[in-house]
């Protein structure tokens, strides 16, 4: 595998200007869905996973903003067992058709920031996007009948935007989706308006694709 396919390899072009971390209260929801993901194994690093760099990460919706700015955990956060605010940042600006997204914070944006931007912009009541790897439910995205992306779709491209984009539109806006990323090894992203629906979503589909081992 080339280096520019691994996992936590950030591809598009990252405008990021130092700055300030984000509120802790605006990180409290997530860092708890992260904790329950981390202890589920769909979030993390693992030496004998994805040549063993970090992989997982949560957003959501900048509260107050009236734009598409998003706050995610930072790129190659994965091996911290909890998150402090200065391993977020702060999304500005999501251009996906361009392959750019501008971000500042104290660290730079996961790799899969442009895969989250796309979904912010699909619909304002998506208010939460949750990236993880499952391995279970992506063996299992067949029987389970759930909307995948392409397979040349890539990870943290274009062409896994517009894919992202295309199966969201299909989408009632009050309730939340998870879909497989078919060409991102074992990867699933979810998203819906508040963290508490989308996450549950994730752990009873988890919960499904377990019944079929």
């Amino acid at each position: 595998m080339s280096y520019a396919n691994r996992e936590g390899v950030i591809k598009f072009q990252l405008d990021f200007q130092a700055g300030p971390a984000p509120s802790p209260e605006h990180l409290q929801e997530l860092n708890a869905w992260r904790d329950i993901f981390r202890q589920l194994n769909l979030i993390g690093q693992d030496p004998n996973r994805y040549n063993g760099l970090g992989f997982g990460n949560l957003s959501r919706r900048l509260p107050g903003q009236a734009n598409d700015a998003f706050l995610i955990s930072g790129t190659q956060t994965g091996h911290l067992l909890s998150l402090q605010p200065e391993n977020y940042a702060t999304v500005l600006d999501c251009s996906p058709q361009q392959n750019r997204l501008k971000a500042m914070g104290p660290v730079q944006p996961s790799s899969e920031a442009l895969s989250h931007g796309i979904l912010y912009q699909a619909k304002p009541s998506i208010q939460w996007v949750m990236h993880l790897h499952s391995p279970d439910i992506f063996r299992q995205r067949t029987r389970l009948n759930l909307p995948s992306t392409k397979a040349t779709a890539n990870y943290g491209t274009p062409e896994m935007a517009n894919e992202l984009m295309r199966l969201a539109e299909k989408f009632d806006e009050a309730v939340p989706v998870l879909l497989v990323m078919t060409g991102h090894q074992d990867g699933i992203i979810a998203f819906g308006p508040t963290a508490s629906q989308t996450g549950s979503l994730i752990i009873a589909t988890l919960a499904k694709s377990l019944q079929g081992v």
